[in-house]
């Protein structure tokens, strides 16, 4: 009998905000948030989606539009961050599994974006940080990027480096292999 969220890992990876061209720190808030499930037992990576999400506060800068491809327009056509969180506890149950990111800043940003707008946290307790994972299980003395970490396993990387669908994806594959 599988315990209750154990059976997929939900890996998730946020594309933000950013800097704009004089390199002016804006508010961060979420554009898109990359989703899928990992399927520990037969390593399927299944229910990959793309949200898009309508920052309040900031804007798409060319910056991070360079760096996403995500245009102002494409995130304007997004859902609320509320309605964003909502979706990722009933279709992922993200409260009841447990969930992985590459590194600490997805976490960390959910965090202070459900605190800024005052929105519940959409998360349980138990996450996964796979880069710290992926250095300590490759007895590495710093962390990698995601796309060193690809390339250490000789995966090559599959869809746009920077799209949180695409990212998502990468990491279910690198979390795969450690597990």
């Amino acid at each position: 009998m599988v315990r209750a969220g154990l059976d997929k890992i939900i890996v998730v990876d946020l594309e933000t905000t950013c800097e704009d061209e004089t390199g002016k720190r804006l508010p961060r808030e979420v554009i898109e948030v990359g989703v899928c499930f990992l399927d520990i037992q037969a390593g399927d990576i299944t229910e990959r989606q793309s949200i898009l999400v309508r920052p309040v506060f900031s804007k798409v800068s060319d910056f991070c539009t360079k760096l996403t491809t995500l245009t102002q327009k494409q995130v304007e056509s997004g859902i609320p961050f509320a309605e964003a969180c909502a979706l990722l506890e009933e279709r992922y149950k993200t409260k009841r599994r447990v969930w992985a990111s590459y590194g600490d800043f997805d976490r960390n940003q959910f965090e202070r974006e459900c605190r800024l707008k005052g929105i519940p946290y959409p998360f349980g307790p138990r996450h996964i940080n796979v880069k710290t994972l992926f250095a300590i299980r490759h007895r590495l003395t710093q962390e990698v990027g995601m796309d060193e970490a690809l390339c250490r396993l000789g995966l090559e990387l599959i869809g746009t480096h920077h799209r949180g669908v695409d990212d998502a994806y990468n990491v279910a594959r690198i979390l795969y292999t450690l597990i």
